[in-house]
């Protein structure tokens, strides 16, 4: 163990237990959730990338080798349970990951270093609307743009919840990013919890904050997707 490895690793390992108590809460019907949510956000707050031993890439650093060329996202998996999945994502510079859902999730995201942009948007029906139109990959949503904000490694974390902020873009800005996610409960399309991909409607790009929008479903944008490596900070056990 190295010097002030033991003081790192009781960072990341109070956030794993918190977000166990926390999301744990959710399952027995809410008792204590706001409170446990709460203290999770406290914690996350105090997250820098030296805690999970993250360096921000130099410009014209080397890449490591990727059949077909780098990803433009890449993530470390740190942990994941039953109740939730932690990891870090990656975003190069003028990376983006695309407007995605999270079916019946609860997150929290939490920037390490960088500067990251997150647009949210909210579903104001949960299934395809009857009689609308529709794209060439499924049916038009009716949406509201809920926020758009830029965040930094001195930024409180951006909260998601099952029906607020659920959908959401992010951005690098500036120069590549990197930020730490928590879902729970973690993605599982056996039980109803897939990734699904939207884009506004064109023509109502450039909505201002709070105003509907309708949004489409799409397949997986080819410009986009993730590649893995390996998490160099402190373990986790739970």
């Amino acid at each position: 163990m190295r010097p002030g490895d033991d003081m790192r690793s009781s960072v990341v390992q109070q956030v794993a237990r918190q977000a166990l108590a926390t999301f744990r809460c959710v399952e027995e019907a809410g008792r204590g959730f706001p409170e446990q949510q709460s203290k999770l956000r406290a914690l996350l707050n105090e997250v820098r990338a030296a805690d999970l031993r993250l360096v921000e890439p130099r410009a014209g650093a080397p890449q490591p080798p990727y059949p077909g060329g780098p990803p433009p996202v890449t993530y470390m998996h740190i942990c994941e349970t039953d109740e939730f999945s932690m990891g870090v994502f990656l975003l190069k510079r003028g990376a983006s990951i695309p407007l995605h859902d999270h079916p019946g999730m609860n997150g929290m995201l939490k920037v390490m270093y960088g500067k990251t942009r997150i647009t949210c948007f909210d579903r104001l029906d949960l299934s395809p609307l009857s009689g609308t139109p529709t794209g060439p990959s499924g049916s038009l949503r009716r949406s509201v743009l809920r926020s758009t904000g830029e965040y930094t490694e001195h930024s409180g974390p951006c909260v998601l919840a099952p029906h607020r902020d659920n959908l959401h873009r992010i951005d690098a800005v500036d120069g590549p990013t990197a930020f730490l996610d928590i879902l729970a409960p973690p993605y599982d399309p056996d039980d109803g919890r897939d990734c699904h991909y939207y884009k506004v409607v064109p023509g109502e790009a450039g909505a201002p904050q709070g105003s509907e929008v309708w949004l489409m479903d799409i397949s997986q944008p080819h410009d986009f997707w993730c590649g893995s490596e390996p998490y160099p900070g402190p373990g986790v056990g739970l």
